[in-house]
């Protein structure tokens, strides 16, 4: 199985670099596992609806180019629905069981995911209505991809 986390932006916080490599070497039993970042496009602070869409418009570009036909893809959004660990697993196990190896999760700049993006992706997930820094959600749902595995296989770790 392959998973893949795009996410718009770099990490530059050391700690969060080491979480996410963490979760990584844990994945690597279970599957191939990589994570993606796409430029974020440069912006003022105070950007008129057009330049949102503008902006949004960029970032998504880099998203779609980075996804293949195959993928099966989740795009994290606010309005997404939101699930259990447990359920999460299941969902994860049964893509699995009817072919789908290639998952690939979408995670969006500070503006959010185009509309382009949404529709490409074959749901929307949601970890709640906090609104998290992106760099912390790549921690936060390599952990959950982690913890999905570990459920799969029985392991005591969810716990």
């Amino acid at each position: 199985m392959n998973i893949k986390i795009i996410g718009v932006g770099k990490i530059k916080e050391k700690f969060y670099r080491a979480a996410i490599a963490e979760y990584g070497k844990r994945l690597s039993r279970y599957c191939k596992f990589e994570v993606v970042e796409v430029p974020d496009e440069k912006a003022p602070e105070n950007l008129s609806e057009a330049q949102m869409a503008e902006v949004m418009a960029k970032e998504g570009e880099r998203i779609l180019a980075k996804i293949k036909d195959r993928e099966y893809v989740y795009a994290l959004a606010i309005k997404g629905k939101e699930r259990t660990s447990e359920d999460f697993a299941a969902e994860i196990d049964k893509l699995a069981t009817y072919g789908k190896s290639d998952i690939t999760f979408v995670i969006g700049g500070s503006l959010g995911l185009t509309p382009a993006v949404l529709k490409r992706a074959d749901q929307q997930i949601s970890f709640g209505r906090f609104t998290l820094p992106h760099q912390l959600m790549r921690v936060v749902l390599s952990e959950q991809i982690y913890r999905a595995f570990t459920i799969i296989n029985g392991l005591p770790y969810h716990k």
